[in-house]
């Protein structure tokens, strides 16, 4: 048995550090009412808005789940919930002032702990890296 980690844990592991970074800019900048969980369905909140089905397919939980984090987003202010312009009888989740703040805050963030690990891997490690992340999304994000 091979002590080496596998590949899909070390990318967890990579993600839960970016994630964590993320949350405590967030938290120094006010917005430390965010929860991971909140974080990562307001993550696929498209640009003109997702349905509540859609954010729960892409964060892999319940409808109920994804309803119950929108309610806890909207209550704090961050999403808002307006008619779906392709079906009235929908609903869209969209960002509201609060979330576009929180998430140029995250966006920022990010841009700093990708830089942190750039400086650490180098120039070409860092490129390597995110070719070979590239490629692999091809087969594993039905999303992209």
């Amino acid at each position: 048995m091979s002590d080496e980690l596998n590949l899909g844990l070390l990318c967890y592991i990579a993600y839960r550090a970016m994630e964590s970074g993320v949350l405590e800019a967030l938290e120094a900048a006010g917005y430390g009412d965010l929860t991971a969980a909140q974080g990562r369905i307001a993550a696929r909140i498209g640009p003109a808005g997702s349905r509540v089905t859609e954010l729960a397919e892409q964060a892999g939980v319940t409808k109920q789940t994804a309803g119950f984090l929108v309610d806890q987003l909207e209550r704090s202010g961050y999403v808002e919930r307006v008619p779906d312009p392709s079906d009235a009888r929908a609903r869209l989740v969209r960002f509201a002032p609060r979330g576009k703040a929180a998430v140029a805050v995250a966006r920022e963030a990010e841009v700093r702990i990708e830089a942190t690990w750039s400086r650490h891997l180098g120039k070409r490690g860092t490129a390597q890296l995110r070719r070979a992340l590239t490629e692999l999304r091809e087969i594993t994000d039905p999303y992209r």
